[in-house]
C-alpha cells in the first residue's frame, strides 16, 4: 500500500494526541489473492441483493403471499439488503481503489448500523420460527395469534431492539481515545478490533456490549432451537412419508442457516479469548456478514412453492406484457 494513505493522521488534545482515522486491513496480508476476493465477494453482493429485492418485490405484489410468514420474510429480506450494505461496497471500493482509510465518525457509523442489523436479525429469526411453530403445532389458532398486529408488533419490535442495542454501545464509543496503532485487523469497524485500539479504559463498554450481545444471541438462539423441537415432534406425527421427509428437509435447512449465523456470533462476540484467533475470527465474520445473507433467500424462500408460483405468475405477466 502506498505509504502516503498509511500516515496516521491526528490532533492534539491536550499532552495527547488522538488518531481521527482508521486503516481497515482487510484481506491485505493475502495480496496474491485480491482479485479472486473483490470478485467473489463482488458476485455474492449482485446475489444477495438480487435476491432479496426479489422477495421484497414478490411478497408486496403477489396477494397470494400477503401472510404472516412472507410479510416476515420480506422484512428479513429488507433487512439483509441493508445488512451487506453497510460492509461490502465499502470493501469493493477498497480492492479497487487501494484506500483502506476511514474515518472515527465513519468507522463508528458502520459499527452502529452493522450491530443494529445484526441484533434486528437475531430477533426477526426467533420470531420466524415461532411464527411457524404457531402454523404448525397450533394451525386452529395460528389466524387468532398471528394477526396483522401481532405481526407489526414482533416486527416492530425486533428492529427497535436491534437498533437500541446498537445505539447505547455506540454512545459509549466517543468515550474512547485513540492514540495510535490505527489499523483495524479486520475487513469493518468491528467491536473488538476496534477497542483493542483504544488507550483508555474498555472496561465498561466491553461489560456493557458482553452483556447486550449475550442478551441478543443466546436466549433467541435457545428459542429458535425449542420451537423447531416442537415442530420436529409435530412433523413426526405426518402419517406420510414424503411429507414427513420433505417437513424435515425444510426444518433442517432453517436450522442449519440459523445455527452458522448465530454460532458464528457467539463465538466472536461471546467466547473469552476468541479475538486470539485473527485471521480465523475474519473467516467467522464472513459466515455472518455475507454467506447467512447469501443462503437466507434461497433456504426460506425460493424453495418454497408459492414463491416459485408467484415468481412463475410474475414471469408470465412480463411476457404478455412485452408482447403487446
Amino acid at each position: 500500500m502506498d505509504s502516503t494513505v498509511i500516515v496516521m493522521r491526528r490532533v492534539e488534545q491536550g499532552n495527547e494526541t488522538a488518531v481521527v482515522e482508521f486503516i481497515i486491513l482487510g484481506f491485505q496480508s493475502t495480496p496474491e489473492v485480491q482479485f479472486i476476493l473483490f470478485f467473489t465477494f463482488l458476485v455474492t453482493y449482485i446475489v444477495t441483493v438480487s435476491g432479496n429485492l426479489l422477495i421484497m418485490v414478490l411478497v408486496v405484489t403477489d396477494h397470494h403471499l400477503h401472510n404472516p410468514m412472507f410479510f416476515f420474510l420480506g422484512n428479513l429480506s429488507f433487512l439483509e439488503t441493508c445488512y451487506t450494505s453497510t460492509i461490502l461496497p465499502r470493501m469493493l471500493a477498497s480492492f479497487l481503489t487501494n484506500k483502506y482509510v476511514i474515518s472515527l465518525a465513519g468507522c463508528f457509523l458502520q459499527y452502529f448500523f452493522f450491530t443494529g442489523l445484526a441484533g434486528a436479525e437475531c430477533c426477526l429469526l426467533t420470531v420466524m420460527s415461532y411464527d411457524r411453530y404457531t402454523a404448525i403445532c397450533k394451525p386452529l389458532h395460528y389466524a387468532t395469534i398471528m394477526n396483522g398486529r401481532c405481526c407489526h408488533q414482533l416486527a416492530g419490535g425486533s428492529w427497535v431492539t436491534g437498533l437500541l442495542a446498537s445505539a447505547i454501545v455506540t454512545s459509549l464509543m466517543p468515550q474512547l481515545t485513540f492514540c495510535g496503532p490505527n489499523e483495524i485487523d479486520h475487513f469493518f469497524c468491528d467491536f473488538m478490533p476496534l477497542v483493542k485500539l483504544s488507550c483508555s479504559d474498555t472496561h465498561w463498554i466491553e461489560l456493557v456490549t458482553f452483556i447486550l450481545a449475550s442478551l441478543l444471541t443466546v436466549p433467541p438462539f435457545l428459542l429458535t432451537l425449542i420451537s423447531y423441537v416442537y415442530i420436529s415432534n409435530t412433523v413426526l406425527r405426518i402419517p406420510s412419508s414424503t411429507g414427513r421427509h420433505k417437513a424435515f428437509s425444510t426444518c433442517s435447512s432453517h436450522l442449519t442457516v440459523v445455527t452458522l449465523f448465530y454460532g458464528t456470533l457467539i463465538i466472536v462476540y461471546l467466547v473469552p479469548k476468541a479475538h486470539i484467533l485473527g485471521d480465523l475470527n475474519k473467516v467467522f465474520s464472513v459466515c455472518y456478514t455475507v454467506l447467512t445473507p447469501l443462503v437466507n433467500p434461497l433456504i426460506y424462500s425460493l424453495r418454497n412453492n408459492n414463491v416459485k408460483k408467484a415468481l412463475r405468475t410474475s414471469v408470465n405477466k412480463y411476457r404478455i406484457f412485452n408482447k403487446t
